[in-house]
C-alpha cells in the first residue's frame, strides 16, 4: 500500500489543498541537516513519518552535505569537528559508527557537496575557498585535486561533471570530465547565481539543477547534453539542492522565501538562530506535478542548503 500524504501547500492567492505525492516515503531514507541538537547535525529521517537516526553524532560541530554510499551502507559528509575552522571529509557507517576522517584540508577550507561514482571507488567533492574539485578514495587514500570548479557532481559511471562556471553575463551550467578537460557550457542561460547544485539522475540520463527566475529561483531539468530543458517548480521562492528520486521519477528539494546572496548579515543571522522552519524539504514529480512539503519534516531541516538525499530502503526478509 503506498503512503498518502496530503498537505497545505502557500501560495500566493491563499492556502489550497494538493492532491498527494504517488510515492512510497514510508519505504525511503533520506539524508537531511538538522538542528533539533541545537547544531547542524545530519540525520537519517523517514520523510513520511519523520522517524530520525543521528548519523554525524557531534553536537558541538556542524556537520552538513551528506550523501549516501552507492551500497547505502556509508554516508559522507562535511564536519568542522576538528578545528571549528575548517570543513573537512568524514565518513560513517549508516548508523552512525566507525567515523573516520577522510581529508586534512588547509586551515579554513570549506568542503561541500560530496558525490559518489556508482561503482563506490571514489567521492567528489568541492572546496568553496578556491572553487576546486577534489577527489579521494572511502578509505582516505589519495586525495587529488582534479579540476577548477562550483558545486561539481561526479556522474554515475565517473567519467563527467556537471557544475557551474561564470561564462559572459554570469554563471552557467557546464560539464567536463573527471580531470577537468573538454569543459563546455551545456545551458547557455546565465544569471547572478547560475546553476545552482546541479545532480546527475541515477541513470546518468539527466540533470537537475536551480537557477535564477527573476528575483526567485526555481528547480529546472535537463538531458545529459543540455537538451530538453525544463522548469519543474514555479513557487516564486528560492528552490534549490534537487535530488533525484532512485527510479528518477521525483525531485527532493529545499524552499526558502529568503535570497541569502543578497544580504549576508540576514543569512549570518539565519544561520546563528538556528531556526528550524526556513529552508523545509519538499518534493515534487520530475514533471512538475504535485509541488509537496514534507510535513513530517517541516520543523526538522537546519538552514543550510544541504540536499535531502534519497535511499531506497530494502525490502525486510
Amino acid at each position: 500500500m503506498k503512503w498518502m500524504i496530503i498537505v497545505l501547500l502557500g501560495c500566493s492567492n491563499g492556502l489550497m489543498a494538493q492532491p498527494s505525492v504517488d510515492h512510497n516515503l514510508q519505504n525511503t531514507s533520506w539524508l537531511i541537516t538538522s538542528v533539533r541538537t541545537n547544531d547542524t547535525e545530519v540525520f537519517a529521517v523517514n520523510p513520511a513519518t519523520g522517524d530520525a537516526w543521528n548519523v554525524s553524532r557531534s553536537p558541538a560541530s556542524e556537520d552538513r552535505y551528506p550523501a549516501w554510499s552507492p551500497d547505502g551502507k556509508k554516508v559522507v559528509f562535511t564536519s568542522n569537528r576538528a578545528d571549528v575552522k575548517t570543513y573537512d571529509l568524514y565518513l560513517a557507517n549508516a548508523d552512525g559508527s566507525k567515523t573516520i576522517r577522510l581529508s586534512s584540508l588547509p586551515l579554513g577550507s570549506i568542503a561541500y557537496w560530496p558525490s559518489w561514482t556508482a561503482d563506490g571507488t571514489f567521492i567528489y567533492f568541492n572546496e568553496g575557498t578556491s572553487s576546486a574539485v577534489y577527489r579521494v578514495r572511502p578509505s582516505g587514500k589519495d586525495l587529488q585535486r582534479m579540476a577548477d570548479g562550483r558545486d561539481a557532481c561526479i556522474s554515475p559511471n565517473g567519467a563527467q561533471l556537471v557544475y557551474t562556471q561564470r561564462g559572459q553575463k554570469g554563471f552557467g551550467v557546464w560539464v567536463m570530465s573527471n580531470t577537468g578537460q573538454q569543459a563546455r557550457q551545456i545551458i547557455p542561460n546565465e544569471s547572478e547565481i547560475g546553476g545552482i547544485a546541479p545532480v546527475w539522475s541515477s541513470d546518468g540520463k539527466q540533470i537537475a539543477f536551480s537557477m535564477q527566475v527573476g528575483d526567485f529561483a526555481e528547480i529546472f531539468i535537463c538531458n545529459a547534453d543540455g537538451n530538453g530543458l525544463k522548469q519543474v517548480t514555479n513557487l516564486q521562492q528560492i528552490s534549490s539542492s534537487p535530488a533525484f528520486s532512485p527510479d528518477g521519477k521525483y525531485l527532493s528539494f529545499r524552499v526558502t522565501n529568503e535570497a541569502y546572496w543578497r544580504d549576508t548579515q540576514k543569512r549570518d543571522k539565519t544561520y546563528q538562530e538556528k531556526a528550524a522552519d526556513k529552508r523545509p524539504a519538499w518534493i515534487i514529480g520530475t514533471d512538475g506535478s504535485n509541488p509537496q512539503l514534507i510535513e513530517p519534516l517541516h520543523y526538522q531541516c537546519a538552514m543550510d542548503g544541504s540536499r535531502a538525499e534519497w535511499k531506497p530502503l530494502k525490502n525486510k526478509k
